[in-house]
């Protein structure tokens, strides 16, 4: 019996077919109306958004709250907890930068972080010698959106850049603050991808323009006290397929421009000692071939796949000369072992890797070539390294958790191989790690492969099929979901479900080839492999098919509405955040803002018939179909320039018309943000209150 009861009737989105041929195959889409045609401008100015548009997303909200009115005590209980685990006047552990220390930290009840800095050794509890460079709370104020982008200091550590975004849409603005005074200078720089890159005397600074799309395709100079339109281009790229970033040496010594798509990367450098020079080329782009670049010194060091070494190896070349030809293998390719990223230092290389699905940070010495591991023993965790700020050290930092471990920070030398544990996660309202169990088990797919799935629940639960169960996946562009510590999911675990990450192919969690097996052609492996989860923990009755809640989010979402075409009878509910359902239609529209650099992950079907066709068969959208689906809740951002609002709004609108149940297809649209939902800690945790709440409605364990 449904838990939705004495529900109003939904809204239907009127029908206004329009035709679309390509390749010679003709489609229709009844609801291509919903797409606003001054979305570009919408972006920044949401009210200019189509009244008859408007209208349908705020019923169509009306009928979620409707739906939902019953769960808001839950939700209330649910956001009481989460916020009760968190530690509110919460500080980081500063990082040492010449004469101070710089971190963050918040105040009770705020939303936003404020910035601060400390003499290098002195004691961030003392809160009279904390000198607060940037109040995020008071930036937010009267904002119903506001998200900073960080606090970027000079090296003399006079000025910061700051950036902010006050409408969800992710063109931010920067300004230069003044860290003595905590004045703003008058330089304003609107449209920009939300950092910049100092010049070493403090003066000017690099920063990435945000075109018409979207697209990071410039690079422009400023210099302090002059306006942005007499800002110096250094470097456009012409090829709406990729991505710019900017980004500097920790020695001061080079503006790194890097270049990229999904699955190809170029760099140019910019030797700060000529600021007016046209950036020099490293190598040339090749179709397939990444890398990247960290400055060690008289060499660079660069992490590529280049010759074959599909899980990456490092090489080294002279900083004079960095060029191709110059290149010299220093940590060979280990199949089956990737290396994500790498980081140097005066005396020691370092590189973060990742075997069997477990990540471990591997140091060498730089004189004598001896290597070892910092590892863990449990069975899933995590692992982050954040290095240090500073170039000649032998100290860095890194952070390691579990879903059962708190998360802990540590200080590590990395001669004498001495970990100095810095902070560990306050739970306020408690936690007892021996309470919950962790583990990582396999599924077999449909092809004998082995498909990790990473558990959290507390000892007490029964594993006899009973559990309620919220499966989470994501499975594209190589991002590896970590087992990580968690606070709001148990929530879940504490009211008896089993909290499940299903580490599917599409992501890198067993290396490159896991995610070259889950797109472009084989993009259906990361839906069978979430199924292939599901059956798993059916089988071995960790829960059952009756009270699996399958989430995502973004890609993820698409996983969401994939798995509901195909399976929907092996899911109690779906929750679909932002979700990339629409993929043909995006694909096949040029001129929206990440279209082109997505080709190489999903296929350009405006070229190929054959990429077309592929795409065409999985694309949620395209495959709704007469069939009786579970319960979904869809979330949209109105001003998500990543997944439009009309994805989740056209694939709800055909579900609800197709559908052969009566389970209720709802959609949330957050008509003040985009695709990273509300901006603030409390903000965000009233979201994934509703979406638990969601899922244990749904589970009827309410």
């Amino acid at each position: 019996m449904s838990v939705f009861k004495s529900l109003p009737t939904p809204p239907a989105a009127p029908k206004k077919p329009i035709s679309d041929t390509r390749h010679g195959i003709t489609r229709t889409d009844d609801y291509a109306w919903l797409r606003a045609d001054n979305w570009q401008a919408m972006f920044k100015d949401p009210s200019i958004l189509d009244p008859e548009i408007r209208r349908h997303l705020e019923a169509e909200n009306a009928y979620m709250n409707a739906a939902m009115e019953d769960t808001k005590p839950l939700q209330k209980a649910l956001f009481a907890e989460m916020r009760g685990r968190i530690k509110e006047d919460d500080s980081s552990v500063p990082m040492k930068d010449g004469a101070y220390a710089y971190g963050t930290f918040y105040v009770t009840g705020g939303e936003q972080p404020r910035y601060f800095r400390i003499a290098r050794d002195g004691n961030v509890a003392d809160e009279t010698i904390r000198a607060v460079l940037l109040d995020g709370d008071k930036e937010a104020a009267g904002k119903a959106y506001f998200r900073l982008a960080g606090l970027d200091h000079t090296s003399d550590h006079s000025r910061g850049i700051w950036g902010y975004d006050d409408k969800g849409s992710e063109f931010f603005t920067l300004q230069v603050r003044d860290l003595q005074t905590g004045q703003d200078l008058a330089d304003r720089i609107e449209n920009t991808g939300g950092g910049g890159v100092w010049a070493p005397d403090g003066k000017s600074f690099f920063y990435s323009a945000l075109d018409e799309n979207h697209r990071p395709s410039k690079v422009f100079h400023h210099i302090l006290g002059q306006p942005q339109s007499e800002d110096r281009l250094v470097y456009e790229e012409p090829d709406a397929g990729f991505f710019m970033g900017v980004g500097g040496s920790l020695l001061d010594d080079f503006i790194y421009i890097d270049i990229h798509d999904h699955e190809t990367s170029e760099y140019r450098l910019l030797s700060t000692k000529d600021l007016t020079a046209e950036p020099k080329l490293v190598a040339a782009r090749e179709e397939g071939i990444e890398y990247s670049l960290t400055e060690g010194g008289d060499v660079f060091y660069i992490l590529t796949n280049d010759g074959d070494a599909k899980d990456f190896k490092i090489m080294e070349a002279p900083v004079d000369n960095p060029v191709k030809e110059n290149w010299r293998e220093v940590v060979a390719h280990k199949p089956g072992t990737l290396i994500i990223s790498h980081m140097a230092y005066a005396r020691h290389l370092l590189w973060l890797e990742r075997k069997d699905g477990l990540p471990q940070i591997m140091i060498r010495d730089r004189a004598t070539g001896e290597e070892h591991a910092i590892a863990f023993a449990e069975e899933a965790y995590s692992l982050g390294l954040q290095g240090a700020a500073e170039y000649d050290t032998d100290i860095i930092r890194f952070s390691y958790s579990s879903m059962t471990t708190p998360s802990q920070l540590y200080d590590y030398n990395m001669v004498t191989r001495e970990r100095t544990l810095l902070k560990t996660q306050e739970v306020p309202s408690g936690h007892n790690p021996d309470d919950y169990v962790t583990r990582r088990v396999f599924a077999p797919a449909w092809d004998g492969e082995k498909v990790p799935v990473t558990l959290l629940y507390r000892k007490d639960t029964p594993l006899d099929g009973s559990a309620p169960c919220l499966l989470y996946g994501y499975g594209a562009y190589g991002i590896t979901i970590p087992a990580g510590f968690n606070t709001n999911c148990l929530s879940l675990a504490d009211r008896g479900f089993v909290y499940a990450i299903a580490h599917i192919r599409g992501g890198k969690d067993k290396g490159f080839s896991w995610y070259e097996d889950g797109k472009m052609d084989k993009k259906t492996n990361t839906f069978k492999d979430f199924v292939a989860a599901a059956d798993y923990l059916n089988q071995q009755k960790f829960t059952s098919y009756a009270k699996i809640i399958a989430e995502g989010g973004s890609a993820g979402g698409m996983l969401m509405g994939a798995v509901a075409n195909m399976a929907p009878e092996k899911f109690a509910g779906l929750i679909a955040a932002v979700p990339f359902v629409d993929v043909l239609n995006t694909m096949l529209d040029d001129t929206l803002p990440l279209t082109p650099p997505e080709w190489p992950e999903w296929g350009n079907p405006i070229d190929s018939q054959e990429e077309y066709e592929q795409i065409a068969s999985y694309s949620p959208y395209d495959n709704v179909g007469a069939k009786a689906y579970p319960p979904i809740l869809a979330l949209g951002g109105l001003t998500d320039p990543r997944v439009t609002y009309w994805e989740p709004a056209k694939w709800v609108a055909k579900l609800r018309d197709k559908t052969t149940g009566n389970a209720p297809i709802l959609l949330k649209t957050n008509m003040d943000a985009g695709h990273g939902g509300a901006s603030g800690r409390f903000q965000r945790l009233e979201e994934i209150a509703f979406e638990y709440a969601f899922a244990i409605k749904v589970a009827e364990k309410m």
